[in-house]
């Protein structure tokens, strides 16, 4: 592309150019592409995260009704999965500093989409996520023969720790969770703990248990429920990303 000097180019050249550099300076231009890099990525994280946890709910929902079951997740669970527990962190997502080194990377093909490369990921997340929900609730439910209200409690922190998860997993195409600087992000790390902790009080908290149809979870009813949650963490990138997740180090 054409480039002319913003202060000592002529008005001739900086008609016929593409670009100007307003200081003069061409290190603006790798400053400006690496920042256009970043921006890219945090977009493509935000609706990677979103899109892989905002359709298993409905899913699920519609396979219960249509066989005749008691129904996982109420509405008021459906929309504070939405709107609570995945709003703070994909946000937070969205100004995630950068992993890798984005200079070191070919240009991409302007015509590629935004989720380029990620719909295989993106549905093995969404299946993984319906099996782990109704796997909770059914084992709950009908194996452990806990009530209608217990079930679904442990179906939907299932849900909220999932996604939790999954967004850890969205900092980075080829490093695995384990492998990413935790602290680099401080705002995801705040807004992980505080959805965390605000769907946890929904279970405990007597008001909050009326409004939203949950109950008091034991210690055991939670070792559970985080070991179905916290497998995504590994079985995921393992399996679909090809990342090394088991190699820490």
């Amino acid at each position: 592309i054409g480039v002319a000097m913003g202060i000592t180019g002529t008005d001739v050249s900086k008609e016929a150019s593409d670009m100007i550099l307003a200081d003069d300076n061409f290190a603006t231009i790798v400053n400006a592409v690496k920042g256009g890099r970043i921006i890219y990525d945090n977009i493509r994280k935000f609706a990677f995260f979103l899109m892989r946890c905002n359709f298993d709910e409905l899913a699920i929902i519609g396979v219960f009704a249509l066989a005749g079951l008691p129904l996982p997740l109420t509405a008021a669970m459906i929309l504070w999965i939405n709107l609570v527990t995945d709003g703070g962190p994909a946000i937070a997502l969205s100004m995630d500093p950068p992993i890798e080194d984005v200079m070191r990377r070919p240009p991409r093909d302007p015509e590629e989409g935004i989720l380029h490369g990620r719909v295989a990921s993106i549905l093995a997340s969404f299946v993984m996520q319906c099996l782990g929900t109704a796997l909770v609730f059914c084992w709950a439910y009908f194996m452990l023969g806990e009530t209608l209200e217990k079930a679904r409690t442990m179906a939907f922190m299932q849900a909220v720790m999932r996604e939790l998860v999954i967004v850890w997993n969205c900092r980075s195409e080829k490093r695995s969770a384990f492998r990413v600087p935790l602290l680099s992000n401080k705002f995801l790390v705040i807004a992980t703990v505080f959805s965390l902790l605000a769907s946890v009080s929904l279970c405990y908290v007597p008001v909050l248990q009326v409004m939203f149809g949950t109950v008091s979870l034991s210690p055991s009813d939670w070792v559970f429920v985080s070991t179905v949650s916290l497998s995504g963490l590994l079985v995921l990138p393992e399996v679909f990303y090809g990342r090394k997740v088991l190699r820490w180090v």
